[in-house]
């Protein structure tokens, strides 16, 4: 069931977090812009929410569960669909890119969540996941406090080995991981892969089919050495 009723009572207060933490939204937008796919490319954001991070980054489609928060998107011209990241409102192979930043902690399945994105891609095309690495001290603060928030009371962290795990399970590629938030360092401090920083994005991509078939077959190869 989506985790929606904290977004529906307290919008104006999610918005309100962004203008009070402007350098870290800042940080969280350029570490998710430097992974985004070649301008032109047809994107959506899952969990669009108010469109933070979809208007600026020119991504004119979303989907959202919470009424309150897709009225909000909706106003910053973006197409908004109602539904949730387990059951996408569009056909297969629909887009080049699919955005999904804060939204893994609430969905009620990441794997399939990340199989219905794989599924509205075309081959070649990428995901995109921010998130707040649980191993960060961000992150462990965010569930040791969770009772105490407004937004993470129901939420469910994952480390960055868990979400490029979920990742390959559904059936993507990992070809990058950026890391900001880092404690010690600038907002603007963006360093590759993970460990150091609180929030992440990992990109992975859907292979082409000749590309899948190929991966297969190499991978049936090595299982045939092996067993003779």
């Amino acid at each position: 069931m989506p985790k929606t009723e904290a977004f529906d009572r307290f919008s104006k207060e999610y918005d309100d977090w962004f203008g009070r933490h402007d350098d870290l939204y800042r940080a969280e937008l350029e570490t998710i812009r430097q992974l985004m796919p070649p301008p032109g490319s047809e994107m959506i954001e899952v969990g669009v929410g108010s469109g933070k991070f979809a208007a600026p980054l020119g991504i004119q489609t979303g989907v959202e569960p919470s009424e309150l928060m897709a009225i909000r998107a909706s106003e910053c011209g973006i197409d908004v669909h109602r539904g949730t990241a387990e059951k996408l409102p569009f056909e297969d192979e629909r887009f080049d890119g699919v955005l999904m930043v804060t939204t893994i902690c609430f969905v009620d399945d990441p794997l399939l969540s990340f199989r219905e994105a794989l599924r509205v891609l075309r081959d070649g095309g990428c995901i995109l996941v921010g998130f707040i690495d649980k191993e960060s001290e961000l992150g462990k603060s965010y569930a040791a406090n969770r009772e105490k928030s407004l937004f993470y009371r129901q939420a469910v962290f994952y480390s960055a080995l868990e979400v490029q795990q979920l990742l390959r399970e559904a059936g993507f590629t990992i070809t990058a991981v950026r890391q900001s938030l880092i404690p010690g360092k600038t907002p603007e401090t963006i360093l590759d892969g993970f460990g150091q920083g609180a929030f992440i994005a990992v990109k992975g991509v859907k292979m082409t089919k000749r590309a899948a078939e190929a991966s297969l077959a190499r991978q049936s190869g090595k299982e045939s050495s092996h067993s003779g």
